[in-house]
């Protein structure tokens, strides 16, 4: 006797399951509220309003406008376990750690700023209260060692040319960790071997 697959009813039952599964998904995304309760508030605000359209959303809490870079504290253990950098450059990535724009992670004048300005070498050793001379070998170390990078941003005074500097976001991060700048990821392709097998990477 032969059995017969009815693969109508198979899809059928498949395309149920799924449905479900999505309802139950939404239902737990959404705090144990299920789709039609939501119709139904929505329904109900909007006779409230004359029938206008609606939308739902959630009072933004007041951390959300805190400023902060997050340190990649496994990666930072490894670099500390190999002595990879020295006690100057320890201290300048400290300093400049609260200047690291958002998203951009770069070396900006305001991190609060709707369109932060980066800071040149020399406004970054006003800025560490040091001389130009005194800062520049270490700001040169930290690009050659891959924890900041160099891009040239224009003409200063004088005719000399401007650099902007930015952080290797496997070092130090300000944005979500899930989405790094494309731009940025490419300054950073190309890190010395210490970099390359760091225990966490973003990219």
């Amino acid at each position: 006797m032969t059995n017969t697959i009815d693969f109508k009813q198979v899809e059928k039952n498949a395309r149920i399951r799924d449905f479900e599964n999505e309802k139950e998904k939404f239902k737990q995304d959404h705090n144990g509220i299920n789709q039609e309760e939501i119709n139904q508030a929505m329904q109900v605000l909007s006779k409230a309003t004359g029938g206008k359209e609606v939308f739902i959303g959630t009072k933004r809490s007041p951390q959300s406008r805190v400023k902060f870079a997050q340190f990649i504290q496994d990666n930072i253990d490894q670099l500390e376990e190999i002595n990879y950098l020295d006690n100057k450059e320890i201290v300048v990535i400290w300093k400049i750690s609260r200047k690291i724009g958002f998203l951009s992670n770069c070396i900006v004048d305001d991190i609060h700023k709707k369109n932060p300005v980066p800071l040149t070498q020399t406004e970054i050793a006003l800025l560490l209260k040091r001389t130009k001379n005194n800062i520049n070998p270490i700001i040169k170390s930290l690009v050659d060692k891959g924890i900041l990078a160099v891009s040239e941003i224009g003409i200063a005074g004088n005719n000399v040319r401007a650099n902007a500097y930015f952080m290797n976001p496997n070092i130090i991060f300000a944005g979500n960790k899930d989405d790094v700048n494309p731009t940025l990821k490419a300054m950073f392709h190309r890190v010395p071997k210490e970099l390359k097998n760091l225990p966490v990477k973003l990219f």
